[in-house]
């Protein structure tokens, strides 16, 4: 991967102040994921163009994402991602590279973060989980750490809640085999936590 220390470290230290004046954002159970050397899947939703950076920020640990293809036409902006930790997937075909190139981050031992709906949510509202996250636990055996985006408030820059669950084990997922009902039944066991996050977190800090 393309992934540069320095240059991570330096978007990190850029970015932090701007998220914090923008979205007053507040992360919850960021210690959920070990800095055991292990490589984890986070799985979260997707709200705005914000949210790699929100999650970035949430983490001691570097992040890498499936970014769309669409992203890296722009050959300026594809130089800055890819050192930030994005690589292309091609959404809707079945994109057996990304799907490897997940796989090989999480068996060197690095946090893979993947958008399970597929896609940014035009109305805010969450949408049906995707299955590529649930493939590569399943081959690499990584647990996985659903995480909730919530904003709070109206307008563009509401406040932002970034939510880490605990780990989920492959096992937990059901995933002891790839088929497509134990797929379906991972999906909807990541999307109900990050359900039941997002409503915890309306209802308290919407009143705050």
């Amino acid at each position: 991967m393309a992934q540069s220390k320095a240059f991570y470290a330096f978007g990190r230290a850029v970015c932090a102040p701007i998220m914090k004046l923008c979205y007053r954002y507040k992360i919850i159970n960021k210690a959920n994921i070990p800095d055991d050397g292990k490589g984890y899947i986070i799985a979260s939703n997707h709200l705005s163009f914000s949210d790699p950076v929100l999650l970035g920020l949430g983490q001691k640990r570097r992040l890498n994402y499936m970014a769309k293809d669409e992203l890296f036409k722009n050959r300026f902006f594809a130089f800055i991602i890819r050192h930030l930790g994005a690589f292309p997937v091609k959404r809707g075909a079945g994109d057996g590279k990304a799907i490897k190139n997940g796989e090989d981050l999480i068996n060197e031992g690095n946090l893979m973060t993947i958008f399970i709906e597929g896609g940014r949510s035009k109305t805010g509202e969450l949408m049906r989980p995707r299955s590529g996250f649930a493939v590569i636990a399943q081959q690499t055996g990584a647990s996985v750490v659903p995480a909730c985006i919530t904003p709070v408030g109206k307008g563009l820059f509401s406040k932002r809640i970034i939510h880490f669950s605990e780990p989920i084990t492959v096992e937990e997922l059901g995933l002891d085999s790839i088929d497509r009902r134990a797929l379906k039944k991972a999906g909807t066991m990541v999307m109900g936590k990050i359900k039941e996050m997002r409503e915890q977190d309306l209802n308290e800090y919407s009143r705050s």
